[in-house]
């Protein structure tokens, strides 16, 4: 009989009395440790003319290094702690009410951008490319359209005609070989965004697996149907 009460329990019932705790994310509670050649500036004033929306009343957080330097906009809710330890600078991130979903959600994302703003700036980001096809090859020449600063990425994809595409100001780009392209810059989204324009051109599709795949991207093969 009980066995059977149980069974007639909606399964959204059943998760609304779980006592098990909720799990949430603690790497915005663990600190950043940086050297003497990372500097970073915590302007407190609010930003009231910002680019974007959301944006609005944050402050800003610049970081500059040996590669460069960013520019951070940080909610008025996050508070930055700077602190010494054994030569190196420690930041430790934190927000005004961990229980706002909110500001729970930000605490990991402004430590994860953080980090990757220290990176950029002192090791670089590098995203490898493969080019997979028979006569599929990469060159970066000067730009045809740009000043003599400016290179484009040239690369034969099976079509009529070559692609052609310019490479972003910040973005270093190397053909080591023929059909090996190698971006490097100080901030990941960039790279990786210009890395994904690049992929867009051949995706790689599963039945020949080739294309352009980025990084160590892999897809499963799949085999044609026979009638």
């Amino acid at each position: 009989m009980l066995r059977s009460i149980v069974r007639t329990i909606p399964s959204c019932n059943r998760r609304l009395i779980s006592t098990s705790a909720s799990v949430y994310s603690h790497i915005g509670k663990q600190p950043l440790s940086f050297g003497s050649d990372v500097t970073m500036t915590h302007d407190q004033t609010p930003i009231l003319q910002p680019r974007v929306a959301a944006d609005l009343n944050s402050t800003t957080l610049t970081i500059k290094g040996p590669l460069g330097e960013h520019v951070l906009p940080i909610k008025p809710f996050v508070n930055l702690s700077f602190e010494q330890e054994q030569g190196d600078s420690q930041l430790t991130v934190s927000v005004a009410d961990a229980g706002v979903k909110e500001q729970r959600a930000m605490w990991g994302t402004t430590r994860a951008l953080i980090a990757n703003a220290i990176t950029g700036v002192t090791e670089g980001f590098t995203v490898p490319i493969r080019l997979v096809g028979v006569g599929y090859r990469a060159t970066v020449e000067p730009s045809k359209y740009g000043d003599g600063n400016m290179k484009q990425l040239n690369m034969k994809l099976g079509f009529s005609h070559p692609v052609e595409m310019e490479i972003p100001a910040g973005i270093t780009c190397s053909t080591p070989l023929p059909n090996k392209i190698v971006l490097q810059g100080n901030d990941i989204q960039k790279v990786k965004e210009f890395a994904f324009k690049v992929r867009k051109w051949r995706p790689p599709e599963p039945y020949n697996q080739k294309g352009i795949f980025v990084g160590d991207e892999t897809i499963a093969k799949k085999t044609s149907k026979k009638k």
